[in-house]
């Protein structure tokens, strides 16, 4: 019993910070400055759940420079 909720807490764990480095690499893709992007990384390292569940709602997303030929585009 002890080892499941180890497991899954683990699971959770590796979930929630995959998440955090995915939401990390999309603020620095921003088209945000360096401060602004500096302070959600560091929202987001400092409180993970959380600063993820903030970014989500109110972050910078995007690309800063979209694809420049069609070949990069996947549209």
């Amino acid at each position: 019993m002890f080892g499941e909720f180890t497991l899954l807490f683990i699971a959770l764990a590796a979930i929630i910070l995959l998440l955090d480095v995915w939401a990390i690499l999309s603020v620095y893709r921003s088209d945000k400055g360096v401060e602004s992007k500096a302070l959600w990384s560091l929202g987001i390292a400092l409180f993970p759940v959380i600063g993820l569940v903030v970014w989500g709602v109110l972050g910078p997303r995007g690309l800063a420079h979209p694809p420049s030929s069609p070949e990069h585009s996947k549209g």
